[in-house]
């Protein structure tokens, strides 16, 4: 890689040995490795295992648990290097951090059972339910219910986007547990319970995949009377929206260091090509029109990767980031995705030939600008909450 993307002005990078451990790795997974796990559209468990037995996927469990105790800013660097070598973290991110809910809200018994085996990876918590075909990112909207019987919850519903299911050992669900015109605020009344997905599939859970022009490995989920026991519910019951918002500050920094890796491995592979590529004998790089695109796209990497570490920097030290979390996620997949029409733009036909790489990561990263939040909303919660603009929705 060029030392730019991922060294700005030349200063010393406190993650370096991160980087060149995990840049390690995945030298053991080339380009080849992914465009064949790419083409038969399955999940990439060598990969996921190596990052499992490195501990990269316990990097934010402390150490009391089994994990190693690191901070955002290293998972941020740790997925940004993935994707900077031509890898995709989204086959195991959420493992990152949706333990979170279990480490923050979870009681000790429930940490000391779960985390441990997550660090580890004898267990796989790689599922996330929360989303609905009928409420989308409404999220107070949800129709899925657990009904507290005796010892059990009953669980009825729905969920769809649950990337990862098919290859989760556990799942955090989010569900209703009082309905929406009991309660006071809309937001109130749902819960979150943590779903063994070893003993419920054939007893009340269903998993049925989704054919998608990239994340291979999202499917549809679905509850008919699921029994869970009561003493997996995290936290307070009718609290759970207050948790799973506790974690989206976290998600969606790691998301935009996807994506600030996703623009690294462009800009690089557009550079070294108009190096290469010779057309009219001379180098097409020397044109301005080919050069252009590719500054602007590492100007605006750079400064997006900035808005990412401080983002992470604030978390890490408990401070309120909800703003800085929001627009490192927004800038990130903009400049993930103008730096990808650009290294396209650069190679031209070739750019839609498989053997370059380029059309599978053009695709990949058009994922962020949609998920986990979509810009659109991004900008709504920038104008009403950061601006004190009319709420729009």
């Amino acid at each position: 890689m060029l030392d730019g993307p991922t060294n700005l002005d030349n200063v010393e990078d406190p993650k370096q040995d991160i980087r060149d451990a995990v840049t390690a790795l995945c030298a053991r997974f080339p380009d080849q490795y992914w465009r064949k796990v790419d083409s038969e559209r399955r999940y990439p468990s060598e990969f996921v295992n190596a990052m499992t037995e490195a501990g990269y996927l316990g990097a934010l469990i402390p150490e009391e648990y089994g994990g190693s105790g690191l901070g955002l800013s290293d998972a941020v660097a740790i997925l940004e290097t993935v994707h900077a070598n031509g890898g995709n973290g989204s086959a195991c991110h959420a493992q990152m951090y949706v333990m979170g809910i279990i480490l923050r809200h979870g009681n000790e018994e429930q940490k000391r059972r779960w985390l441990p085996k997550i660090a580890s990876g004898e267990l796989r918590l790689q599922a996330f339910g929360v989303t609905e075909p009928t409420a989308g990112t409404d999220t107070t909207s949800i129709k899925t219910t657990a009904v507290r019987q005796g010892d059990h919850y009953i669980v009825n519903g729905q969920k769809i986007w649950t990337s990862r299911a098919e290859h989760s050992d556990l799942m955090i669900l989010l569900v209703r547990t009082t309905p929406k015109d009991k309660v006071a605020k809309r937001s109130d009344g749902l819960s979150i319970l943590v779903v063994d997905m070893r003993e419920a599939i054939g007893n009340g859970l269903t998993i049925r995949p989704i054919r998608t022009m990239m994340n291979h490995a999202t499917t549809e989920v679905f509850f008919d009377n699921l029994k869970v026991p009561a003493e997996h519910l995290i936290g307070e019951e009718g609290k759970g929206f207050r948790y799973v918002l506790d974690g989206m500050n976290a998600e969606r920094l790691l998301i935009a260091a996807e994506c600030i890796g996703d623009a690294t491995w462009f800009i690089n592979k557009a550079a070294a090509y108009s190096r290469e590529r010779i057309v009219f004998n001379r180098p097409i790089g020397q044109n301005q029109g080919v050069q252009f695109p590719i500054a602007r796209a590492y100007a605006e990497m750079s400064a997006a990767r900035l808005m990412v570490y401080h983002g992470a920097e604030l978390y890490e030290r408990q401070m309120p980031c909800g703003k800085e979390a929001n627009m490192a996620k927004l800038l990130s997949s903009e400049a993930a995705w103008h730096a990808a029409e650009a290294c396209l733009q650069t190679h031209g036909g070739f750019g839609f030939a498989e053997e370059y790489d380029v059309e599978r990561k053009f695709r990949e990263t058009r994922l962020y600008q949609v998920a986990p939040i979509s810009t659109n909303l991004i900008l709504a919660f920038i104008a009403e909450h950061v601006l004190g603009m009319p709420r729009s929705y």
